[in-house]
C-alpha cells in the first residue's frame, strides 16, 4: 500500500504495529466523543474558494519564537511514540529538522533527550508535566538545557489522568504482576516485523527520561503505575511561577481550552499556549478544538502566540485552524501513524504530504502567505465555530 495521506499512514500502522501500541496511538478517552469531535467540526469548516487570483507564489515560512520554520507545523509531543519504530522519537526529530520544522519531545518518550541531541543538528522543542517529584522536574530542566532544547512546552490539562477503555482491553494499562505482558507478547507474534525491528533490536523497555526513577522497574505496568503515583492534582497558577523562574526560553502552556485560562496564561508571562484537548484523552466531552480556537484567539493573541492542536489529517486541516486564530499547528496521531506506518521515511513522507495540501488549500482560498490567512478563508456559517456557538 503507498501512502496518499495521514489516514493511509494510519492503516499502514494499524497493520504493522501491536494492538497495545497502535490502540494507545489511535485512542481516546471514554466514549471518545472528544476525539472524534476534534476531526467532525473541522471537516464542517467550508473553505471559501476564491477565483483569478495571483497564486503563483506562495509563501509557507512562519516565524515562532524566534526561529524561523518552513511551515506553520510542528510535530507535537507523544508519549511513548518512540515505541512505533527502532528509537522512533529519534528518526521523528530528523525527519523534522530536514523538513524546517520543530520537533518536540514528550516527557514520556521513549529516547531520552541526549539521545535525541545526539541524533540530531539543531534545537528541539521539550514537554513537561507538572510532577509531584520537583526534584525530578528541576533534573529534567537541566537536562533540557543541557540538550539545548530551544523551547518547552508545560502541559497542564493533566493533574489526573484520563481513562481509556482501548488501553484497558488491549492489556496496556494494568497493575504491575498482571496478565498485561503475556496479552502483549501474543498480539506482538503477530507483528513480527515490529516483534523483530522494535520489540527485539529497539531496546523498548528503555522507557527514556523516566527511567532513572523507575530505578529498573521498566516494564510498561511499572511506568503507568509510577504515572498515576506521580502526576500532581493540587497545581495552581501560582505553581507555575516556579515553571517560568527555572526555564529563561520561550514558554508555552499546552491545554488551553478556555478564553478567562488564556487570559491567565498571559499574566503568567509565558510565551505563548496551545488550544489543546490532548487529542481527546483526557476529558471526553469537552470543546473540539476548533470550537474553543476562535474565542481564545480573540482573548489573547494580541498578547501571546497562539498554537492548536487537535484533529488534524491533513494539510487543509492545518490551513483551516489557521483561519480560525492559530499562528502554527502540531501535529500528534499524524506523525505517530506515519512513524509506525513508515519510520523516519513515513514521516518525512507524510510532512511533504501536508505542505503540497497546504498549498492547494491557499491557492484555491487566494492566499499567498500564511500570515495573510484569516477567517475569511472560511465560509461564514459553515459550523458552529464560525457562528460564535
Amino acid at each position: 500500500m503507498k501512502a496518499a495521506s495521514v489516514l493511509d499512514y494510519r492503516e499502514l500502522a494499524r497493520r504493522r504495529l501491536p494492538r497495545f501500541l497502535f490502540d494507545y496511538i489511535d485512542g481516546g478517552s471514554y466514549a471518545e466523543v472528544t476525539l472524534r469531535g476534534n476531526v467532525a467540526e473541522l471537516e464542517r469548516i467550508a473553505l471559501r474558494q476564491r477565483v483569478l487570483r495571483d497564486v503563483s507564489a506562495i509563501d509557507l515560512s512562519v516565524e515562532l519564537f524566534g526561529q524561523r520554520l518552513a511551515m506553520p507545523v510542528a510535530l507535537a509531543p507523544v508519549g511513548l511514540a518512540g515505541l512505533a519504530a527502532r528509537r522512533g522519537e529519534v528518526q521523528a526529530a530528523r525527519a523534522a529538522e530536514a523538513a524546517g520544522i520543530p520537533f518536540c519531545l514528550s516527557t514520556v518518550s521513549a529516547c531520552p533527550l541526549a539521545e535525541v541531541k545526539r541524533g540530531v543538528t539543531k534545537p528541539f522543542w521539550f514537554q513537561l508535566y507538572m510532577i509531584r517529584d520537583r526534584g525530578f522536574m528541576r533534573d529534567l530542566l537541566a537536562a533540557a538545557k543541557a540538550a539545548q532544547c530551544s523551547a518547552l512546552i508545560f502541559t497542564v490539562d493533566m493533574p489526573v489522568p484520563g481513562s481509556r477503555y482501548r488501553d484497558i482491553r488491549s492489556g496496556l494499562a494494568g497493575a504491575p504482576g498482571s496478565l498485561g505482558d503475556l496479552r502483549r507478547f501474543f498480539q506482538a507474534l503477530v507483528r513480527p516485523g515490529w516483534a523483530w525491528d522494535v520489540g527485539l533490536n529497539g531496546r523498548p523497555h528503555v522507557l527514556g527520561n523516566v527511567a532513572p526513577v523507575l530505578e529498573g522497574n521498566t516494564g510498561l505496568e511499572d511506568f503507568f503505575a509510577w504515572m498515576r503515583a506521580n502526576f500532581d492534582p493540587t497545581v495552581t497558577w501560582k505553581d507555575l511561577e516556579w515553571v517560568r523562574a527555572n526555564w529563561d526560553g520561550p514558554l508555552i502552556l499546552k491545554g488551553i481550552l478556555d478564553p478567562d485560562d488564556a487570559k491567565s496564561v498571559a499574566e503568567l508571562g509565558a510565551d505563548g499556549l496551545i488550544v489543546s484537548n490532548h487529542g481527546g484523552r483526557q476529558l471526553d466531552g469537552a470543546l473540539p478544538t476548533a470550537l474553543a480556537l476562535p474565542p481564545i484567539a480573540d482573548a489573547v493573541a494580541d498578547r501571546l502566540t497562539v498554537l492548536a492542536d487537535g484533529g488534524v489529517r491533513s494539510g487543509l486541516d492545518v490551513v483551516r485552524l489557521l483561519a480560525l486564530g492559530a499562528k502554527g499547528v502540531l501535529l500528534g496521531r499524524a506523525w505517530a501513524y506515519a512513524l509506525g506506518g513508515g519510520g523516519q521515511a513515513g514521516v518525512a513522507h507524510m510532512l511533504r504530504l501536508i505542505e503540497a495540501e497546504m498549498r492547494v488549500a491557499m491557492a484555491l482560498t487566494g492566499f499567498t502567505s500564511v500570515g495573510a490567512i484569516d477567517r475569511t478563508a472560511l465560509v461564514e456559517g459553515s459550523s458552529s465555530s464560525l457562528r460564535g456557538a
